[in-house]
């Protein structure tokens, strides 16, 4: 167990990199084993770990579980930091919310402390649960060994890594055992009213083999663009949700029968213009192109971001930009005719679906400007969708060096 697990770090880590490496630390059996395991690694190749434990507030004792969790971990020699679910929760979908909640806290962490990686302690017989739960009609997707954190924003730059997919549950509780350590048993485990739980004790009284690790998605053979992203019209379906994610800026995918329709309208050669989940698909006999919606404005999209001077922000899911003064951002489309001459002349040499989902930029005596057209300096702006769809596609399968 100790070799494979070693062979996938290996495998996906950078050599040398001596940026800390994040561990979502839950105080259970699979995170404690992971938490070991990982201290162990990292403290051969001089890389520190630090241990992030979520308080989702769901049960009165959860304090308590938290403050364990956290001594635990500076016990093995670990940073150590609690990340709290606050506000309130939903009535239905509860469940939902709260993995959304958990993993937009881990990557928000994460990536404040340098983290590139978060690693995560879930093992085959969560690959095999999910299996029962989709055969039960859930929509539980298989936990991957190496992905982009699926929180956007939040999780820009964070990629997650499960080494221990290949390992079945009781083998890490013996290997614990076996070295003399306890670990906290989550009721919540137990309890049926879940489709986990449903599907954990569905699954105690049967030895299912567990399935090879499903391999890393298969990158398009080729894409162009920075603030668009073109793509062959044979690109396969994930790769043109992907697209439409990204280019949008948005945080779900489409999916379903709107997602075969495109596909079938990309692979039939016509030339045309459609949109789908905040995207517009230019498909002409070069490729098609993904560009955010202009429309998207009038539907709650494109919305205006305020930055206080020195503030970093992300500004539709597409650009992640620091201004050094306050500022507001808001899609470009109104306010191009307002740009001085030499960025007009630059906005120019952009495609037209592109130029009015460009972000502009209006300061405190209401000049107008872009970050991506401007010469200064005095706003930086990050292009994220091309950084992101790579993340989504397979193009990185490693911890990127920066």
């Amino acid at each position: 167990m100790i070799e494979d697990f070693h062979a996938v770090l290996q495998r996906r880590l950078r050599p040398g990199a001596t940026t800390p490496l994040a561990v979502g630390f839950s105080g259970g059996g699979d995170s404690l084993a992971l938490l070991r395991l990982t201290l162990d690694w990292a403290a051969a190749r001089g890389r520190p770990v630090l241990a992030l434990t979520v308080d989702h507030g769901l049960n009165p004792a959860s304090q308590g579980w938290t403050a364990d969790a956290l001594a635990k971990a500076r016990d093995l020699g670990a940073d150590a930091r609690a990340l709290r679910w606050t506000g309130d929760k939903p009535a239905t979908g509860l469940s939902a919310a709260a993995r959304a909640a958990r993993h937009a806290l881990l990557a928000t962490a994460a990536r404040e402390a340098g983290a590139r990686v978060l690693l995560l302690g879930h093992t085959a017989d969560d690959r095999l649960e999910a299996a029962r739960m989709r055969a039960e009609g859930s929509t539980t997707s298989d936990p991957r060994q190496w992905a982009p954190s699926p929180a956007w924003p939040e999780g820009r730059s964070v990629f997650l890594l499960r080494p221990l997919l290949a390992v079945r549950r009781q083998a890490l509780r013996d290997w614990l055992t076996e070295r003399g350590e306890t670990w906290l048993e989550d009721p919540a485990n137990a309890d049926l009213g879940s489709a986990r739980a449903r599907a954990r004790a569905a699954l105690a009284s049967e030895d299912p083999a567990v399935p090879p690790i499903p391999l890393d998605p298969s990158p398009p053979l080729a894409v162009e663009g920075e603030h668009a992203l073109r793509l062959p019209r044979d690109a396969s379906a994930a790769q043109v949700a992907a697209a439409c994610l990204c280019a949008a800026g948005t945080t779900a995918p489409p999916r379903g029968d709107r997602l075969e329709r495109l596909v079938t309208r990309l692979r039939s050669g016509d030339a045309f213009t459609a949109t789908l989940a905040g995207a517009r698909i230019v498909a002409d006999a070069a490729g098609a192109l993904f560009v955010r919606e202009a429309g998207e404005g009038g539907r709650g999209g494109l919305a205006p971001l305020t930055l206080a001077a020195g503030e970093t922000g992300v500004w539709d899911g597409r650009y992640e930009i620091t201004a050094q003064a306050a500022i507001a951002i808001r899609a470009l489309a109104g306010l191009a005719r307002r740009l001085p001459a030499d960025e007009t002349a630059a906005l120019k040499r952009f495609p037209a679906p592109v130029r009015p989902v460009l972000p502009g930029a209006i300061d405190a005596a209401g000049a107008i400007s872009s970050p991506i057209l401007a010469g200064d300096r005095a706003i930086r702006a990050r292009v994220l969708i091309r950084e992101r769809f790579e993340a989504a596609t397979g193009f990185i399968d490693q911890e990127p060096a920066t």
